[in-house]
């Protein structure tokens, strides 16, 4: 018998107002913290942070992430946090943000807190961060060897921001059952520690963050795009933070994500969100994997619905070429790509059709919506 492995954060929090109390979550962990923070973050919400931590006794360094997450970003934050001798670090931000404080507290041996400000991918409560180059291609996969001990999820924060985050988001969380569908099917291994089988609990909560999505997803993209916080605005940021994060950490990633990491070789992409070209993926692994063509049209329509990218025009690759399209199936078939997960023989050249299969299908299903 296989053996099983689950993981996940100490502690989950969500609600309106739940950043006030950064403080007192980070002083149960250390007394001096490192808060790292984006850009607008610390412009809007870092003198009420600091204050947080302050008035609980913490002693905190502050600093501004640089904006990606690169070798030489977490190095310049090791080396500000054992400086200032932290033994937590606060990441406060994006996905990236998030990914770089993960890091920079398993290189420092430092407790770690995530304290998203937007609901764009499931990074906030998984013990892994991805490194980027400096020109925002994706390098690897960091595993960090233990779960965020706090995620703080200040919900009133996250409906404020832009709802093409929420929507990414949704598009990272879309993939979590497809994925782990992929993963039981061919028996992978999940990332917990070294890997191990999925357990039950971790198949059903990708399964009910499938099943959060299709019920409340269109109703939270109305509501959060007019700056309401609704229980299905609620429900969202839960499925693409806790369930999304728990469901494809426990059960593993696939193909959707083996080609939006593909995919990051075509300079066109790169202003678009991970969770977007996520959404794209996903219907190239329902190809991929010859699922049932009302599945595959049933998550187009979804991904329309919300304004997530279903066709290559969409992530501004209208011009793309067949050795363009050459060239991410290759990078999707290194050999330490997550698209090995997928169940199917797999080759360049088939994921570059199946590319172009699901840009057909989309635009064939658009055009007769539209008729």
């Amino acid at each position: 018998m296989d053996q099983r492995g689950y993981g996940g954060p100490l502690r989950y929090v969500q609600g309106p107002g739940v950043l006030g109390d950064l403080g007192r979550y980070a002083a149960s962990l250390s007394d001096k913290a490192l808060l790292l923070m984006d850009g607008f973050v610390e412009a809007k919400y870092g003198a009420m942070l600091g204050a947080s931590l302050a008035a609980a006794g913490v002693t905190s360094t502050a600093l501004r992430f640089a904006g990606e997450s690169t070798d030489a970003e977490v190095e310049r934050c090791v080396n500000v946090g054992r400086e200032a001798a932290v033994g937590v670090v606060i990441g406060v931000g994006g996905g990236k943000t998030l990914d770089t404080a993960k890091i920079t507290a398993r290189n420092l041996g430092a407790r770690i807190m995530t304290v998203p400000t937007i609901a764009s991918t499931d990074s906030p409560t998984s013990a892994i961060g991805v490194i980027y180059t400096e020109h925002g291609v994706y390098d690897r996969v960091e595993r960090c060897g233990r779960n965020p001990d706090v995620v703080l999820v200040d919900s009133q924060v996250i409906v404020q921001a832009p709802v093409r985050f929420l929507a990414a988001g949704m598009g990272d969380a879309l993939s979590t059952w497809f994925e782990a569908r992929s993963n039981l099917e061919s028996r992978s291994r999940n990332y917990i520690g070294d890997g191990y089988a999925p357990t039950i609990a971790g198949a059903e909560i990708a399964r009910a963050c499938h099943a959060t999505l299709m019920r409340d997803g269109r109703a939270a993209y109305i509501a959060a795009k007019a700056g309401r916080l609704t229980e299905a605005v609620e429900n969202i940021i839960e499925a693409n933070t806790l369930l999304s994060g728990l469901g494809f950490e426990n059960c593993g990633v696939s193909g959707a994500h083996g080609i939006h990491d593909a995919l990051t070789v075509l300079e066109p992409t790169h202003g678009f969100f991970h969770g977007e070209k996520v959404a794209f993926g996903i219907i190239c692994l329902l190809v991929l994997e010859n699922r049932p063509l009302e599945e595959i049209e049933d998550t187009i329509r979804f991904c329309a619905d919300i304004g997530l990218p279903v066709r290559l025009s969409d992530l501004g690759l209208e011009n793309i070429s067949d050795d363009d399209l050459l060239s991410v199936g290759n990078a999707a078939m290194v050999p330490t790509s997550v698209i090995h997960s997928v169940p199917r023989p797999l080759s360049a050249m088939k994921i570059a059709h199946a590319i172009s299969a699901a840009d057909a299908m989309a635009q064939a299903l658009l055009h007769r919506k539209a008729a």
